[in-house]
């Protein structure tokens, strides 16, 4: 991004910016935070300054919405009502998720949103190693069966949506990730317990802030790596 770009985007003149790039000039606080939203990165990664770090914290702090100590004590209309309230974009970063592959109401809302909004779904490689360690790290051996089932769930949608995209990934999960424009939902992944017991934390994005854009980019860069689903896939023959 050039100096003009970035005066444009955040609403300074470029003179402004040379000089907290030639001057070390610090800016105001609220040209700190733009800045950082366009470039998408942490503003303490751009300004090493206590208050700002501190406000930046304060700000992370806002984003969460609230943590639930565990999946199942979600509402459990919260992961559809979100989808309905998005106007851009879906995402779901999973390993299986087949809570919301098995619930019609959810199938219904995405069919209903692909007409006008983006949707990505990434799921587990079944026969990947990352998918068979969960399996073992949740004291069961059946990750790449629930994955299938989610898929063959799912697979009205591969043929009457084909806008909707799916993509398979080998990743190590360390969180399930759903995301619907600039509200998320984080299910932790914790060793020797299955995601359903584990704590949840509703987030809604600020700009500026970090916390939020730090799960959502990780959903991107698992996306980048991912592949297509194929019929072996579904079928496993």
């Amino acid at each position: 991004m050039t100096i003009q770009d970035l005066a444009a985007e955040i609403g300074v003149i470029p003179k402004t910016i040379e000089r907290w790039v030639t001057q070390g000039k610090v800016p105001y606080r609220r040209h700190q935070y733009a800045t950082a939203t366009a470039l998408q990165v942490d503003v303490t990664m751009l300004w090493e300054d206590s208050r700002t770090q501190e406000s930046a914290a304060d700000l992370s702090k806002a984003e969460i919405v609230t943590v639930y100590p565990h999946r199942h004590v979600v509402p459990t209309d919260l992961w559809r009502e979100m989808c309905e309230r998005a106007k851009e974009r879906i995402e779901i970063l999973v390993y299986a998720g087949i809570g919301l592959a098995e619930d019609p109401r959810f199938l219904s809302v995405l069919q209903a949103k692909s007409k006008s909004v983006a949707i990505r779904v990434l799921m587990g490689d079944p026969a990947c190693e990352a998918v068979i360690q969960r399996g073992i790290d949740e004291g069961h051996h059946i990750m790449d069966g629930k994955i299938r089932n989610a898929l063959v769930n799912y697979s009205p949608l591969f043929v009457s949506h084909p806008d909707i995209a799916f993509r398979l990934h080998d990743t190590v999960l360390y969180n399930s990730i759903y995301r619907a424009d600039d509200e998320m939902l984080v299910n932790t992944h914790v060793y020797g317990i299955g995601a359903y017991m584990a704590p949840v934390l509703h987030l809604r994005r600020l700009p500026g802030a970090g916390l939020f854009d730090t799960f959502a980019n990780s959903v991107q860069q698992t996306w980048e790596g991912a592949r297509p689903v194929t019929e072996h896939d579904i079928t496993g023959a």
